[in-house]
């Protein structure tokens, strides 16, 4: 924590409005996708802030109702040694949303500025560039039609000791512990003065940074999608009655079961 922080006692939502009011908010992001079919809109919603802080939960609520088509995450692995000499926001560029589509970027190019920097995975001159030109890429970006989102996902020291302890205790959740998360635990001072000075940089008018209270998942799970809902204004246009058209008449034959390979029913005694 840092030297002004004090403890406090998370609130939490409880369960049963938490599965409601989620039900609801996913029913208007599939509203929310229709419509930005519709319009042709395109829209990036970028993820980013302290590891365990509840990112990757908050998009897979984002995108469980939706269609992998229409929304789709880009969640890049460290850049190849091609990629290495490119541009840099050369390979987000290609990741992101053409007409008609929601791109969740679950990390970004914010990487340079966090764990680039903080690891020493990039130099002080790639670093301060990315600052000088972050905010002029951004500004492009709206120019050209895409909503921008960018969420920050804040979580006090004492809650991320005790969701990496989780991982560390629960074997199904040891693979969300990467050796770079363990070392960003180590160097938490370190990626407190990164945060604020990429955000004296780029926290701008055009492209700000919505900062979300990650402490009680649930919350922070709500709170986001309310604000992604809010950040397009859209129409309902899945209310329109479907009918089926009537099938062909029945004249296919199936192939007997015994010519074709069946996955064994492991329940049959169920």
């Amino acid at each position: 924590m840092g030297k002004n922080s004090k403890k406090r006692k998370v609130k939490r939502l409880p369960k049963p409005l938490y599965e409601a009011e989620l039900k609801r908010l996913q029913r208007e992001l599939v509203n929310l996708q229709e419509w930005v079919v519709r319009e042709g809109l395109k829209v990036c919603i970028i993820f980013e802030g302290r590891d365990a802080a509840g990112k990757g939960g908050s998009i897979k609520r984002i995108v469980e109702r939706t269609n992998p088509r229409i929304v789709r995450v880009a969640a890049l692995a460290k850049p190849t040694e091609r990629e290495t000499t490119q541009w840099y926001f050369q390979r987000y560029v290609e990741q992101l949303p053409a007409a008609g589509e929601i791109v969740l970027f679950d990390r970004s190019w914010y990487n340079r500025a966090g764990v680039e920097y903080v690891m020493g995975f990039c130099d002080e001159n790639e670093y301060l560039e990315f600052l000088r030109s972050c905010p002029d890429f951004e500004r492009m970006l709206v120019r050209s039609g895409i909503i921008l989102v960018k969420f920050w996902f804040s979580v006090s020291d004492e809650e991320q000791e005790r969701r990496f302890q989780d991982r560390i205790d629960n074997k199904e959740k040891r693979w969300k512990l990467s050796p770079m998360d363990l070392e960003s635990r180590a160097r938490w001072v370190d990626y407190s003065k990164a945060k604020d000075r990429m955000f004296a940089t780029t926290d701008t008018k055009a492209s700000p940074w919505w900062v979300v209270d990650a402490d009680d998942k649930r919350r922070a799970r709500l709170n986001c999608i309310q604000h992604v809902l809010s950040s397009v204004p859209y129409e309902d246009t899945t209310s329109t009655k479907l009918k089926l058209p009537p099938r062909q008449p029945d004249t296919y034959i199936r192939p007997p079961i015994d010519t074709q390979t069946y996955v064994a029913d492991h329940y049959e005694d169920y």
